[in-house]
């Protein structure tokens, strides 16, 4: 296990979080006993990355049996079901924190409770089981991504998509983590990802801790590196991927695919099937979280624009299917034609 956590549950009924907002400066880890708090600090970005906030969200939803004083389960269902709308809202692009508050309600529609104790014990129950097959999804994808990283791999990573962004391990950066720890003396170019710098920030402080190879670089400087220098891969996480294969990621992804398709880069997403949403047809039909504009405005506290100045601050973009080369996940790689293949990875699962 990773020597730090992300999120975990703590005796007697507190969720335990990293708050990614202070690193790399501070290792600071904030308790929550309360859904709305929970949802806040996923919208803060307290917690980030669509592992970690599902995770996050079953934990809050966790909490509301445990520190109900009343004892009737009545007024549990309906602080439960508050609870659920509270979490919903808390960001909309990341399909995890839907599934998870799915799972978690359906237990509570599903079953009947004889007492609160009874309910509390299975909500919090599942949510432990919701982090820990996190951890499984996590090394099942590294371990099927292994093939397709040659030695002495030169890999390009955007945003974080490690440890922080689950409960352990995490997608994309757990790829390159396993071929490090594998020996293959992989070497990772890590885009800075603006405007919240996850990848100068965060990615570069998890290689730090891995012993993992690594230079930060610009986000416009892929071009640069791919074109004069030999890059071997591209694998990136991703919030939502629609049927058609259309990839929601952080901002800027869009960009790192193009570069890497007019570069003959192969490009590959990194993520467990609880990301992939038969549901939307395609990219189109994703919601993509406008931020607030200070992130673009300052820089920590300072101010790097004129006041009044006018911002667009989207936290994602979505990446046309034709630009992804295969999708790495728990049960195996899929490749193109993506709307027959991806379908049939889940059939085969029923």
């Amino acid at each position: 296990m990773t020597s730090f956590h992300t999120i975990k549950w703590l005796d007697p009924g507190l969720v335990s979080m990293i708050d990614q907002r202070k690193l790399p400066h501070k290792v600071i880890y904030n308790e929550y006993q309360d859904p709305a708090a929970v949802a806040g600090a996923i919208k803060d970005m307290v917690i980030r990355g669509a592992p970690a906030i599902g995770a996050a969200a079953a934990y809050g939803l966790a909490l509301v049996p445990w520190h109900d004083k009343i004892g009737r389960l009545e007024d549990v269902y309906k602080k439960l079901e508050h609870a659920a709308g509270i979490l919903r809202k808390s960001r909309p692009t990341a399909v995890n924190l839907f599934w998870a508050i799915d799972r978690m309600m359906a237990l509570v529609e599903e079953i009947n409770y004889s007492s609160v104790a009874e309910l509390k014990e299975r909500l919090l129950k599942e949510a432990l089981q919701i982090a820990e097959e996190d951890v499984v999804t996590n090394k099942a994808i590294g371990r099927n991504a292994m093939p397709l990283i040659p030695d002495g791999a030169v890999i390009f990573h955007h945003c974080n998509t490690g440890s922080l962004a689950a409960v352990d391990y995490g997608t994309a950066l757990g790829i390159i983590r396993l071929a490090h720890e594998e020996g293959k003396n992989v070497f990772a170019f890590v885009d800075e990802t603006r405007p919240r710098l996850q990848g100068g920030r965060l990615t570069a402080w998890e290689l730090l801790q891995y012993g993992v190879p690594f230079k930060v670089v610009a986000d416009s400087t892929s071009g640069h590196y791919m074109r004069t220098q030999r890059v071997d891969l591209c694998v990136v996480g991703t919030d939502r991927v629609a049927a058609n294969g259309d990839v929601a990621n952080k901002i800027g992804t869009y960009n790192l695919a193009v570069v890497a398709h007019e570069n003959k880069v192969p490009f590959y997403v990194a993520v467990p099937k609880t990301t992939i949403d038969m549901n939307t047809p395609s990219g189109d039909q994703i919601e993509i979280e406008e931020r607030p504009a200070e992130e673009v405005t300052h820089v920590g506290n300072w101010q790097i624009t004129p006041d009044g100045t006018p911002v667009g601050n989207p936290a994602f973009d979505v990446t046309p299917a034709k630009y992804v080369t295969a999708f790495i996940t728990e049960d195996g790689v899929v490749y193109p034609p993506y709307e027959e293949n991806l379908a049939k990875l889940f059939r085969e699962l029923e």
